[in-house]
């Protein structure tokens, strides 16, 4: 219940989204290479310009091209 609290507490307290909290600490606990910094970075400025991660985009970019590689059944 306390942790719960201080979450919320958190979150009402800051202007930043829940989505910009829960990731940016996450990439700072998993990880203090430079590399996988940046590409957070840039994760975050693709999600808060376009809503979906590069991971996501990329998933959708492959699936349109193996659609369009799969003869017509």
């Amino acid at each position: 219940m306390k942790n719960l609290i201080m979450i919320i507490m958190g979150l009402t307290l800051t202007s930043c989204s829940e989505i910009l909290i829960l990731s940016s600490g996450a990439s700072v606990a998993v990880s203090h290479n430079a590399y996988v910094k940046a590409y957070n970075g840039v994760d975050m400025l693709t999600i808060m310009q376009t809503e979906k991660g590069i991971k996501q985009h990329a998933y959708e970019r492959i699936k349109h091209e193996t659609q369009k590689l799969k003869p017509n059944e």
